[in-house]
């Protein structure tokens, strides 16, 4: 396998909430797939700044280099996380940098503030060991059951359905893509996560399942 995997985290500074509004979760879903690329920033935010239909861009595949592949991702009110593939030496803390930088000009924009949003540094955990890396995915996109069910990795899940059907119909992360229902299809790299992680859309749902029966959080650790 070339090129590095990394697990990509922050929070809102004080735990704050740095999601709001839906045009909120949609701007910085815009920027997972925008700022994939070597652009300054600040120029392509004051470019695109106003434009609230992020999804125009997504009908068709880029041909610019990009820095990473996008593996996962998951966004939820006040934190967000991603697992990438670096495509280019330093490309996962360049790409950081932009889509956190670029976030931040857009919350504060649009809410009359100044001053940082995020919780210092974002968290770029390189990837070594198979049994973390094998268990990311999962774990990323199970961030989202906390809002259903706060206590679900002290306590089980007590409705699988219910927590399934959330996570189909919630728009904020990768599970529909990897699933094979298309939300933002060109954020996502599927075809590299399925070959790593040896899998497909069919049989992706059965496996996230089973992995939330047999959760075991010593697995999910930073390493």
């Amino acid at each position: 396998m070339e090129g590095d995997i990394f697990h990509i985290l922050n929070r809102g500074v004080e735990k704050r909430k740095i999601f709001l509004r839906q045009k909120d979760y949609l701007r910085f879903v815009h920027n997972l797939y925008d700022f994939n690329n070597a652009d300054n920033v600040f120029l392509s935010y004051y470019n695109r700044r106003g434009q609230h239909n992020y999804r125009t861009n997504y009908g068709t595949a880029r041909s610019v280099e990009q820095l990473v592949d996008v593996l996962g991702w998951a966004l939820v009110a006040n934190h967000f996380h991603l697992l990438v593939h670096e495509r280019v030496d330093g490309g996962s803390g360049v790409y950081t940098q932009k889509i956190t930088g670029g976030y931040t000009l857009h919350f504060n924009n649009e809410n009359e503030r100044c001053g940082v949003l995020f919780q210092g540094r974002s968290k770029i955990i390189p990837v070594t060991k198979e049994r973390y890396f094998l268990h990311l995915p999962y774990y990323i996109l199970a961030n989202v059951i906390k809002r259903i069910e706060p206590n679900w990795k002290e306590q089980g899940i007590k409705n699988f359905k219910k927590v399934i059907d959330y996570l189909e119909n919630y728009k904020w992360s990768a599970f529909q893509d990897l699933i094979g229902k298309s939300n933002f299809p060109f954020v996502i790299n599927k075809e590299l996560f399925y070959e790593f992680f040896d899998t497909d859309e069919k049989r992706f749902k059965k496996e996230f399942i089973n992995w939330l029966n047999d959760y075991n959080p010593t697995e999910v650790r930073d390493p």
